[in-house]
């Protein structure tokens, strides 16, 4: 099978190009090409048709091959599932809002956490996704979008996988994707999620890249943080919490906590105090999520009254606390339901 263009690096296309006696300026248009929504070489009218032919023998123009979708009209969200090399399959999600169109982008195939109420987490472990497959998400769903008159706006790294524990090729993606001659999406409307893998961290506010951290807390509490969020463990409330202020203070970035509220678990007012004392309010923002539900785990959503409720509670605590928009709850939308419902023996 033929390699995907976006696998080569700028140099080795060139050089591919300079062998048929092609000009440099040949892959400033062909990677313009791809960020205009081109989905075959066929469609790139500006390049000489011999080299359409001789793109089309030796490259895929994308990495991805889509193998099901899931259309949420209601909630104006896509969900895709694509299979990569391998055999492989992962998913993202469009999100399109009024002033704005999202990505809910995956950095690995499964997730190596083990977050119990996650439905990417009860499956397998695949491997890390390369940079180039990372942002041919990005370009297919901007794609999509320029066919009905949107553009992508913004980028979350809240799909399947542990960004952090893929860090050279999440970090070259978004490289990739703020370049002006790609995406050009700046990386201050790019938000990379952890669930607190703290040498990775520190090492992200040295990037020089702007990008929103969002932590995934859940718990405000040592020994409810060990069950919800594994990785507590080894990476402990005590020194993630330091270092996620240390790289709010490095970058000047307000810092996202995500909190997927779970009935009767992390949603009393002892929890909301509890968060309120865990975290410095001046460059904190507390995302609530009310918990979409998933096969197989013993959790379940508390009702809108409690969201509200716990809502209030943080927010007397003095933080900045928002309830996030749950798009998609009747489409599989959930990270990994999709996939893990096809992939299910028949």
């Amino acid at each position: 099978m033929p390699i995907a263009l976006s696998s080569l690096a700028a140099a080795d296309l060139r050089a591919w190009l300079a062998e048929r006696g092609q000009p440099a300026y040949r892959e400033r248009q062909l990677r313009s090409w791809l960020a205009r929504g081109a989905a075959g070489f066929e469609e790139m009218r500006d390049l000489p048709g011999s080299l359409r032919v001789q793109l089309a023998d030796s490259f895929r123009a994308s990495s991805l091959e889509e193998i099901a979708r899931s259309e949420i009209a209601a909630d104006q969200t896509t969900k895709y599932l694509y299979r990569l090399d391998g055999g492989y399959t992962v998913e993202a999600v469009v999100m399109r809002y009024p002033r704005r169109s999202t990505l809910c982008i995956s950095s690995q195939v499964g997730c190596p956490i083990g977050c119990p109420f996650c439905a990417t987490g009860q499956g397998a472990f695949g491997r890390n996704l390369a940079a180039h497959e990372i942002v041919d998400q990005a370009l297919d769903a901007n794609r999509r979008l320029l066919g009905e008159g949107r553009r992508l706006s913004h980028i979350v790294f809240m799909g399947m996988g542990e960004p952090l524990a893929n860090y050279e090729a999440v970090v070259s993606s978004v490289r990739a994707i703020a370049d002006p001659d790609l995406l050009g999406i700046s990386p201050r409307r790019i938000t990379v999620s952890t669930s607190g893998l703290i040498p990775r961290l520190e090492r992200l506010a040295e990037e020089g890249l702007p990008v929103t951290l969002a932590i995934s807390l859940h718990a405000a509490r040592e020994e409810l943080r060990d069950v919800l969020v594994p990785i507590n463990r080894k990476y402990p409330l005590a020194q993630l919490i330091p270092a996620a202020q240390a790289y709010g203070v490095r970058t000047g970035r307000r810092v996202s906590y995500e909190w997927v509220l779970l009935a009767g678990v992390n949603d009393t007012e002892r929890d909301a105090r509890e968060l309120g004392e865990l975290l410095d309010r001046r460059l904190a923002h507390v995302n609530l999520i009310p918990f979409n539900p998933v096969a197989d785990t013993p959790y379940r959503a508390p009702e809108p009254r409690q969201v509200r409720r716990f809502a209030e509670w943080v927010a007397a605590t003095g933080l900045n606390v928002t309830v996030r928009d749950t798009k998609g709850r009747s489409g599989d939308a959930a990270c990994g339901q999709l996939r893990a419902r096809l992939l299910q023996p028949a």
